[in-house]
């Protein structure tokens, strides 16, 4: 249980303690507020996607590749050096969808489940 002398209330307004930023934008919504077509950021997703590190530090530094290109690319970039997963599994799902989740609802826990039908008595049914 807390201390309750240890505990202070936020200051309405800005207090050191909060951060500001709030939770960090996906690639995909800021791209689309560029005004590129989801068709567009899917196939160069596709692309970049394939390519290897050295090929993404190429896209990423040529002064002719569009902003599109160089965000997917160094978001791609950075997932590798941080070893985050959360980049490119976005990027996946965004391309080809989220896999379909399945649970074998007979293998674990060992229920069982009993169903009983009765017929209704012929005196309970209206003539």
């Amino acid at each position: 249980m807390a201390n309750e002398q240890n505990l202070k209330p936020f200051n309405k307004g800005y207090d050191s303690r909060r951060e500001g930023n709030g939770r960090p934008r996906k690639y995909v919504s800021e791209l689309r507020e560029q005004g590129y077509k989801v068709s567009e950021v899917n196939d160069a997703i596709q692309v970049l996607m394939s390519m290897t590190i050295e090929e993404l530090k190429e896209v990423y530094v040529n002064p002719q590749a569009t902003v599109l290109e160089k965000t997917i690319a160094g978001a791609i970039r950075k997932s590798i050096e941080k070893g985050s997963l959360y980049s490119i599994e976005t990027l996946l799902t965004r391309v080809y969808g989220k896999p379909k989740e399945q649970m074998d609802l007979n293998a674990s826990g060992g229920f069982k489940i009993e169903v009983t039908y009765k017929d209704a008595d012929d005196s309970d049914r209206a003539s």
